[in-house]
């Protein structure tokens, strides 16, 4: 497979975990009675949070599963399991998780974590990273996060350009792949354990 491929491969999964589309509707609401400066100064803690917790997940993911003896296709099926719940959960009620009223650091939690760099991110790193190369795996959650800090910082833009309709559809679209994606995670796990169910 090519580097292309590889990357690609890594970044459309990460992009749809993330669902920066989705959560600027959020953002907006909580830096409503921010200045402009107060609000990019909030999405940028807040990406520097998320690009954080996201590294030290990628690269102490893989032994806090050893530590704990549990295998990458075991994790592939409780990981796809979650994120399907999480995909679903979206789709009927319109948010992956409930957020706290009320967050002295807005821009760490929940901004950061879990909206950026939650559960259903965190999962897809750790198994695109036993598929494709580290590289390729660390450039895919990098341009995530320029994309990710781009759109955030336009909320105010993009929410005007395609109104409340827009967004909501768009982070519907968002979670009907991600539940596709958790699908395809499921199956490749179960198949990896039960081999014998390809046969």
């Amino acid at each position: 497979m090519s580097f292309g491929n590889e990357l690609a491969l890594s970044f459309v999964p990460l992009f749809v975990a993330i669902d920066a589309m989705g959560n600027v509707p959020i953002v907006i609401s909580l830096t409503e009675d921010m200045t402009i400066v107060q609000r990019a100064r909030v999405v940028n803690i807040a990406l520097v949070t998320a690009a954080a917790m996201g590294l030290a997940f990628l690269f102490a993911g893989k032994y806090i599963l050893e530590f704990l003896d549990i295998s990458v296709p075991h994790f592939a099926i409780a990981g796809g399991t979650i994120l399907l719940a999480l995909s679903v959960r979206d789709i009927v009620t319109g948010k992956m998780m409930e957020m706290p009223l009320k967050q002295e650091l807005v821009a760490i939690v929940p901004i950061g974590t879990p909206l950026t760099v939650g559960p259903a991110t965190l999962t897809t790193l750790l198994l695109l990273n036993q598929d494709y190369k580290l590289g390729v795996v660390l450039l895919a959650f990098a341009l995530n996060m320029v994309a990710t800090w781009l759109i955030l910082v336009s909320g105010n833009r993009i929410a005007g350009f395609l109104g409340q309709g827009g967004l909501r559809a768009f982070s519907k679209v968002a979670s009907l792949l991600l539940a596709a994606i958790a699908v395809r995670m499921m199956v490749k796990g179960f198949t990896d354990v039960f081999p014998g169910l390809t046969q």
